[in-house]
């Protein structure tokens, strides 16, 4: 017997052609969310891959672990808050260069880091350079941990900075820059990443000096 509902070839071909624009068609979707996913996140700098190389070529010794970036990620908005609560970004910072240092006061590698940038902070804090410390101590006494650390070490150089809510690491670990404290950026005067360190190291040496004098150099 004839099967009377069997495709016939025109019908067939018909078939496979759809199909085939169905399957290009969610290719080119794919392709565009892709492509729009990219574009979104923080790019917001030009590709600096001389300066990068710069702090790269003196991230040696002590600095070892310093590696130079300079792929256009930008953190211009990257928040936190002072001491009082004032809301701030890096943007407020434009015109220096900056030491982002992410810590916590349970982060014991954190707390033996904390001297030497306290000391490399009392050098060379100026006009041109800053080092910004950043703390992740999370939950209503946070802030409150990260002060009476700081109090009773007498850091003079070191003011609290704080985010609490944790967003500000969260966007660093998205984007595949740091997985743990402590986690310092290296940015030039619009808040563009030129290099990143994960894990601590000894500032306060001719090792770090150099590293702050390569970064201070690009911007004269």
């Amino acid at each position: 017997m004839t099967d009377m509902h069997a495709p016939t070839p025109r019908a067939s071909n018909r078939i496979r052609l759809l199909v085939t624009l169905g399957v290009a068609g969610l290719a080119l979707a794919i392709a565009a969310w892709l492509w729009l996913g990219n574009a979104g996140q923080a790019r917001e700098c030009p590709i600096q891959a001389e300066a990068a190389a710069s702090i790269d070529a003196a991230a040696v010794g002590e600095l070892a672990a310093l590696n130079g970036t300079g792929e256009g990620r930008g953190y211009s908005t990257l928040a936190f808050k002072d001491a009082t609560g004032k809301a701030l970004t890096i943007a407020d910072f434009k015109g220096k260069a900056l030491l982002v240092n992410f810590w916590a006061s349970w982060c014991v590698p954190c707390r033996e880091e904390m001297p030497a940038l306290d000391a490399l902070a009392g050098k060379y804090n100026s006009e041109h350079f800053m080092v910004l410390p950043i703390n992740l101590d999370i939950g209503e006494n946070g802030l409150g941990k990260a002060e009476q650390f700081l109090a009773d070490n007498q850091f003079a150089n070191l003011p609290l900075y704080a985010d609490n809510s944790f967003a500000a690491f969260d966007r660093l670990k998205q984007e595949a820059v740091a997985v743990g404290l402590p986690a310092t950026l290296i940015l030039d005067q619009n808040g563009c990443e030129l290099a990143v360190l994960q894990g601590p190291a000894e500032w306060n040496t001719p090792d770090g000096e150099a590293v702050v004098n390569a970064l201070v150099g690009l911007g004269r």
